[in-house]
């Protein structure tokens, strides 16, 4: 198979975070591939501790005036003080995550092995692992279907009768669950309830099916003896969606259509790869130097200072992988670990924080020809809706609907943390809602954008009411601060609590600005959209400051920390379109300052961080930058099981690593299609099948000695397609009615289905 399409090891997993992931978006493991104590730790995406609750902090509305009017006077510490004991929730923190179990495997006489190998296929969504004793061959292969909603084990043995092991669920060191029951005599069911007020009820099932030999289960194992072949099959259920998560695990297992393993896998496959398959990036390495060490390795020579180009490309393709496997239509969105988590109280509850990692986890979703994938947080900014205007209503008396810096799987938006950088934040739901708006950008679906601009002018009416006039008749926000930064105040104070940072005009405009065109599109709301116009005019633009940086607050301050890992004010450049090269150079030289200082001052030490800087260097068309940060988020941020690492493991940094490879080949945030916009040098070959732009169009192009070769454009929708070339070429065939606009810049009418190619010399 394609070596860029795999990840693989010549030992097993010493540790979670060197073990390999596998998911159907709601149902997930972790295989470590140990020959004799097998384990696959387990998460269901509705594992989380305790129900809904009102976290809403009753004394917030009747002292916002007052914080607002200690604000404007300069009273920074009476201001945040105040908003500590009256906006924060009570209690402080939403609901945390939680991991389902363990499926635990121990065989007998497999101590003394050799000619070991296991992989993950991203081609496939298989984990296997291989291995010999005594000169038998032993393959065990696992994956977690999506139209069968089970996980799939086949463990095998080329000498008859040779294997025997043990089977039972656990959850671990905690041992936090109600019971195990037997079921049969071939499969075991484990439930339990997660603590807390409504707590959410859990249960898996796993079956075993073996081709001969003896299968019973004893107290809470499965015990199978000398069998040559076995099928494992588990499913699992909560509270959160069934009435009755038992006899639901049950139900699952007996409905299949088919227990036979290679009707199992071959509707796994299918599945998978009608998504994956859209989509093909191969940057060509002609050395091919590396393609034959295991994953880790190659990432231990990339910290010594190597090249490996087929490594990105392995990294790009892992990143869409994780998306199919973490985020599917019915499915939870991923979390901060996707919907991999082995801890029962996880690094910041391994949920959904807001103000910038939730929304970095789908920025490769739609430019990846992923949309299906987009849905489940879409789906769940629906949810927040409803919780979200009670929160703007009680804590700010507003319209629409509002959040703050996280949520979690009931929706809460009342603030999280007693943390003043982050907590006291209210453009959650206003950046999340431009998601809806780029979902239409991407499939150019009308029916779609009706229901989601309801959603949109709910976000927007917030912010109508929220803004406040100053005394330069500006349109602020206050009380609110540039997550999760800190500034100085000209005494040497440190303050978080602001007014109007950077990034809350900048959302705000991107927000009104979709509004105001979807009212178009759709012909409708025409008071509304006047009033957005009027209002987005008065909003605060953007600053350069002292060091001929983007300016981050609304006065001048000093950052107390300049390496700081969030670049929030740099929003306008990405992931929004408001600074380019193109057309606000002068703005887009203040960012590239901003970069430089943030990354001479040690930014960028966080993977999703690093992330974000790719993504914004490669918008400043910055090809060599944008590269050498990929480097450093592979040698600095990247785990032995290629996921991210924070430090600890977050999953924002693989996709926000993902999508910025896409957009230093592609972008169309400007009403154009760019291609090839921030290729770095030694990128010299390559190809892209299936890209999605803006517009609803789908690209596939060559290139090669850095010249583009051809390109094709198929059209989802009728409309003028504006495509921008590097700047020395020219179109030598082209479509009927094609325009040459500028320089590089091209355009031709596309008819929806219609197909066009390109070549260039």
């Amino acid at each position: 198979m394609d070596s860029k399409k795999k990840l693989w090891y010549k030992a097993p997993a010493d540790n979670w975070n060197e073990a390999l992931p596998i998911g159907n978006g709601r149902l997930g493991g972790m295989v470590f591939g140990q020959v004799t104590n097998e384990k696959i730790q387990l998460n269901e995406d509705s594992v989380w501790y305790g129900g809904p609750r009102d976290r809403l902090n009753p004394d917030a509305l009747p002292n916002l005036k007052m914080v607002r009017s200690l604000l404007a006077d300069g009273k920074l510490r009476e201001a945040e003080d105040l908003a500590k004991l009256s906006f924060s929730g009570i209690p402080k923190s939403q609901r945390h995550y939680e991991p389902l179990g363990e499926l635990n495997i121990h065989f007998k006489g497999l101590d003394d092995y050799h000619e070991f190998y296991r992989e993950l296929n991203l081609k496939t969504a298989i984990a296997s692992t291989t291995f010999k004793t005594n000169n038998c061959q032993h393959h065990r292969e696992v994956f977690t279907s999506y139209p069968d909603q089970i996980l799939v084990m086949r463990i095998t043995s080329s000498k008859p009768n040779d294997l025997s092991f043990q089977l039972h669920l656990d959850r671990g060191n905690t041992r936090n669950f109600d019971t195990t029951k037997q079921v049969s005599e071939c499969s075991i069911i484990m439930s339990g309830e997660t603590g807390g007020k409504d707590g959410i009820a859990f249960s898996a099932l796993v079956k075993v099916i073996a081709e001969g030999g003896e299968v019973k289960t004893i107290g809470n194992r499965i015990c199978v003896n000398e069998t040559d072949s076995v099928t494992i099959l588990l499913s699992a259920a909560t509270s959160f969606r069934y009435s009755d998560p038992e006899n639901q695990c049950v139900k699952v297992i007996e409905n299949l259509k088919s227990a036979d393993y290679a009707f199992l896998k071959k509707r796994h496959i299918d599945d998978y790869q009608q998504l994956f398959d859209r989509v093909e990036l191969d940057i060509s390495d002609q050395t091919g130097m590396h393609d034959n060490l295991p994953t880790d390795e190659r990432l231990r020579k990339l910290k010594q200072g190597g090249t490996d180009l087929s490594l990105i490309s392995t990294y790009f393709h892992f990143g869409r992988y994780l998306m199919i496997a973490s985020s599917r239509p019915n499915s939870l969105p991923a979390t901060l670990q996707g919907i991999w988590n082995d801890l029962m109280l996880p690094p910041w509850d391994s949920k959904y924080t807001i103000n910038i990692n939730a929304q970095m986890n789908y920025w490769s979703a739609e430019v990846c020809n992923l949309s299906e994938c987009h849905l489940p947080l879409l789906k769940h900014i629906e949810k927040m809706r409803e919780s979200g205007r009670v929160t703007a209503k009680k804590m700010y008396n507003c319209r629409g609907f509002t959040a703050h810096h996280n949520t979690d799987i009931w929706g809460d938006t009342a603030p999280q943390d007693i943390y003043p950088p982050a907590s006291y934040w209210p453009l959650g739901a206003a950046w999340l809602c431009l998601h809806l708006w780029e979902h239409y950008e991407y499939t150019c679906d009308d029916e779609y954008l009706t229901n989601a601009y309801e959603t949109m002018k709910e976000a927007a009416l917030f912010l109508v009411d929220f803004l406040v006039e100053n005394k330069e008749g500006l349109l602020i926000t206050t009380p609110s601060v540039s997550p999760e930064n800190t500034y100085l105040l000209p005494n040497g104070e440190k303050g978080n609590l602001c007014e109007a940072p950077a990034m809350d005009s900048q959302i705000i405009y991107a927000l009104f600005s979709s509004c105001i065109k979807a009212s178009e599109i759709l012909e409708i709301d025409e008071d509304f959209r006047q009033e957005l116009i009027h209002l987005r005019a008065k909003l605060p633009q953007i600053q350069i400051g002292k060091h001929g940086q983007i300016q981050e607050w609304l006065v001048d301050y000093n950052e107390a920390e300049p390496g700081h890992r969030h670049i929030s004010h740099l929003f306008a450049l990405h992931p929004s379109n408001q600074i380019s090269p193109t057309t606000t150079p002068d703005l887009a030289k203040a960012a590239e300052v901003t970069l430089k200082r943030r990354l001479s001052h040690g930014g960028g030490h966080t993977g999703w961080s690093r992330a974000w800087i790719i993504n914004m260097w490669a918008r400043l068309q910055k090809g060599e930058k944008a590269y050498e940060n990929i480097a450093e988020l592979l040698k600095s941020s990247t785990l032995p099981n290629l996921f991210d690492n924070h430090p600890p493991f977050q999953i924002d940094g693989n996709f926000g690593g993902t999508a910025g490879i896409a957009e230093m080949i592609v972008q169309s945030h400007n009403r154009e299609i760019h291609l090839l916009p921030s290729v770095p040098e030694v990128w010299r070959n390559g190809r892209v099948k299936g890209f999605k732009t803006r517009g609803g169009f789908e690209i596939d192009m060559e290139w090669n000695d850095h010249q583009l070769i051809w390109a094709k454009v198929r059209a989802v929708k009728s409309g003028v397609c504006r495509i921008r070339i590097p700047y020395h070429l020219k179109v030598s065939t082209n479509p009927d009615n094609l325009v040459k606009v500028d320089n590089c810049l091209y355009e031709f009418p596309a008819k929806e289905g219609g197909s066009y190619k390109l070549t260039f010399n």
